[in-house]
């Protein structure tokens, strides 16, 4: 394994940690500005929103800069974005923090995904790619618990604190490990990165992302109400059980970059109709405990699992300019996330009950395999197209 893809696992991690961490310490910021849990949201939905402008924004800002370049800049900003977060005296300036850190954020998996690509043969590229996404399971997994309790017993600054210094690692890693440009293919520019978008086959892999992890996340956003409501554990357990979910992620990720490198399509259309098997298996025996910690795991695992191979097939189908589609990608993947926390939010308001993100999730998974159907139908009539090389700095 190439050295750079452990720096770029390493960004991911503390990128992932700060997206999520900050859910397990809502109460004590709340407290701490003296505003309500429902204000103190606002740090997640800043969060979100700015890492598709950043994805998008950021990504085409930053076209004609050398890839490692870049990647560099966006360390520097996640650090300051965390810096000024536990600095923030106020709400605001804490929101501030929140929204500079996130808009390195779509732009570092998007422009690090082509870079992980560019570090292996043609034939792993869907691998690198999972490995780097490897750190923002692992965010879930690991980070996220130990975030969470060093916020507790320290203060919810610390936690930030530890995530700079994260940063400042992921910057030294890069800065050592990730090669610089090869400098053998034509220079790129906006005009060229904004040209792959009139491939109909990255429109249709946009489509996907957004609609599959929209599916997941609309069952995800409110799993703690089912647990504990209709599954009948207690709040102290529901941490536990995300670890479960969580340790489905990082198995699905690999196992789902190994295959896709594969049969790519094939891979995509065997997880996105398992992930809706699962959601409708979930609904229905979601007051059955040992079926819910089955069920946690196999969501987890096929919801993530088709990470590696959207991420791969949007920059094989861009072609000799994946960079700004790649980061087009992982804006879809949040704009996905709102949609199905918004759907799932619907089924609740409704009076449909706690189960009714399952549902509804699993029929906006169902539109997702629709789509990746027809998509995988029109690439055979098409001219194959072969896992991304690109070099680091194209």
């Amino acid at each position: 394994m190439p050295l750079g893809l452990l720096a770029l696992a390493i960004g991911g991690f503390g990128i992932g940690l700060t997206e999520f961490v900050i859910m397990g310490l809502l109460p004590e910021v709340a407290r701490d500005f003296g505003v309500s849990e429902a204000a103190a949201g606002g740090l997640i939905s800043g969060y979100a929103l700015a890492v598709v402008v950043g994805a998008l924004g950021l990504t085409a800002a930053t076209t004609r800069l050398p890839r490692k370049t870049v990647l560099l800049g966006l360390m520097v900003l996640f650090i300051v974005g965390n810096v000024i977060t536990a600095l923030a005296p106020e709400y605001g300036i804490a929101l501030v923090g929140r929204i500079i850190a996130a808009l390195c954020h779509g732009a570092f998996f998007g422009i690090g995904s082509v870079v992980a690509a560019s570090l292996v043969p043609a034939d792993r590229a869907a691998r690198a790619v999972a490995i780097m996404f490897t750190g923002l399971t692992a965010a879930n997994v690991l980070g996220v618990p130990f975030g969470t309790f060093l916020g507790q017993q320290f203060g919810w600054r610390s936690t930030f604190w530890a995530i700079a210094a994260i940063g400042v690692i992921a910057f030294i890693g890069v800065a050592a490990l990730v090669p610089a440009a090869s400098g053998h293919t034509a220079a790129p520019s906006l005009r060229r990165e904004l040209a792959a978008f009139r491939s109909g086959q990255v429109w249709l892999s946009l489509i996907v992302t957004a609609l599959a992890f929209g599916g997941m996340f609309g069952a995800f956003t409110y799993i703690a109400y089912t647990l504990t409501e209709v599954s009948g554990f207690s709040a102290g357990a529901v941490p536990w059980l995300l670890v479960l979910f969580g340790t489905g992620l990082v198995v699905g990720n690999a196992l789902g970059g190994r295959l896709a490198d594969k049969h790519r399509d094939a891979t995509l259309l065997w997880f996105i109709g398992a992930l809706i098997l699962v959601l409708a298996a979930f609904a229905l025996l979601a007051s059955w405990q040992p079926a819910v910690i089955a069920l946690l795991v196999l969501m987890g695992g096929f919801g993530f699992g088709t990470v590696p191979g959207l991420q791969s097939r949007v920059m094989a189908y861009a072609d000799t300019a994946p960079t700004l589609a790649s980061g087009a990608n992982i804006g879809a993947f949040n704009v996905g996330n709102a949609l199905g926390a918004w759907a799932g939010g619907l089924g609740i308001s409704a009076g449909l009950g706690f189960t009714s993100p399952l549902w509804i999730g699993a029929a906006i998974t169902v539109v997702a395999f629709v789509v990746m159907i027809a998509s995988a139908l029109a690439a055979r009539t098409s001219r194959p197209v072969p896992a991304p090389a690109i070099p680091v700095a194209a």
